[in-house]
């Protein structure tokens, strides 16, 4: 195979993950030409409403998916913690890049939440960040915030806002973490599963292309996210339910803290738990099973509903 064609949204973090993993393939595969086919997204196109009301985030896919299926690419990059639960046939993730920082980040004047002045406004459309943000400080006023980095920041330097909540990788893969106030970490703080971490996606009946792929799985990497993800399938997660996860490797064993929250007044449930790599399937649905008997079910009920 001699020309790779990656399927990528047009906003600027997606096509740095794509420049990215483009560079890569080429590092891996000396003689491999790899073109990028740019395209746009209803996610990125409607931004007038949240992403659960248009349908989450699996809006980021389905039109890179559906090139694939028509032959016009070969693959397609994504932030990992953006993919659904379960891929429809025939797609399946041959890599996995090693995972950037995993953590949010405080944008704006203000260094920490606790320096927030009583009823700031903070943006953030995320139901998870809403969850926590709302546990820790609720007397802020929350409002919701969509568009790509850029956009999100613009908003923020007009006033619109007094702080917004962002992802840590992203800013700093845009050369913009200078934009970091402040750092919300785990364990006070979880990220949204997966998190930080970039997967390519392809068609499971092309193995031409999942071999070349496959060169840039990172293995450590891809045993804490499928812990995240395993759990935030237990529990029916989407962009719909408040639901955060991060995994670390202690030594042979991996560790998994999951939380889910209610974006409207505040209550969290907690959980974690550890297990052998091997096992990781398990460890996500036994930290699972800790939510949701501790009252994770009736916190995830009304969201539930909504999806439905």
């Amino acid at each position: 195979m001699k020309t790779l064609r990656i399927a990528t949204r047009k906003s600027p973090l997606a096509l740095w993950q794509s420049e990215h993993v483009a560079a890569r393939l080429q590092q891996c595969h000396r003689h491999l030409e790899v073109l990028l086919v740019p395209l746009s997204t209803k996610g990125d196109e409607v931004l007038d409403r949240s992403l659960a009301a248009i349908g989450g985030k699996g809006l980021f896919l389905k039109e890179l998916e559906l090139a694939m299926l028509r032959g016009e690419a070969d693959c397609a990059v994504h932030s990992m913690k953006d993919v659904p639960m379960d891929l429809d046939a025939p797609f399946v993730l041959p890599a996995v890049l090693e995972r950037a920082d995993p953590a949010d980040a405080l944008v704006g004047r203000y260094a920490s939440l606790a320096n927030l002045p009583h009823g700031a406004r903070v943006g953030t459309s995320s139901l998870r960040r809403q969850a926590q943000l709302r546990a820790l400080r609720p007397d802020l006023e929350l409002r919701d915030l969509r568009g790509n980095v850029n956009t999100r920041l613009a908003k923020l330097d007009a006033g619109e806002y007094d702080a917004i909540v962002l992802a840590c990788a992203g800013l700093q893969r845009l050369g913009l973490g200078d934009r970091i106030a402040g750092r919300l970490d785990a364990p006070q703080w979880l990220p949204a599963p997966a998190q930080g971490a970039i997967a390519v996606e392809c068609r499971g009946d092309d193995p031409q292309v999942m071999a070349l792929l496959e060169a840039l799985d990172h293995g450590a990497t891809r045993e804490c996210v499928e812990a995240e993800r395993a759990m935030n399938r237990a529990l029916h997660g989407s962009c719909h339910v408040p639901v955060a996860a991060y995994t670390t490797h202690r030594g042979d064993a991996l560790e998994l803290q999951g939380l889910v929250g209610d974006a409207g007044d505040g209550r969290l449930v907690r959980a974690q738990a550890s297990g052998a790599v091997a096992d990781r399937e398990a460890l996500g649905r036994e930290v699972a099973r800790q939510l949701m008997a501790a009252g994770g079910d009736v916190l995830l009920g009304p969201y539930a509903r909504e999806a439905g």
